[in-house]
């Protein structure tokens, strides 16, 4: 994943702390990292994990 363009929520604050990143451009699956840690490890989701994630997010 070091080639990823890693972006964050346009919801973060503007210090762009405490973020979880997402990259584009994987078809099928989502890589997520936590933007605290840039250099840490990444998980990458399948497209419906990641959509399930987002629904519970919403829902709270």
């Amino acid at each position: 994943m070091t080639a990823a363009a890693w972006r964050s929520s346009s919801y973060s604050n503007e210090e762009g702390g405490d973020c979880v990143q997402v990259a584009d451009g994987f078809p099928g699956v989502v890589p997520v990292r936590d933007s605290k840690n840039p250099t840490g490890p990444s998980l990458t989701l399948t497209a419906d994990a990641w959509a399930a994630f987002i629904t519970g997010v919403v829902a709270r």
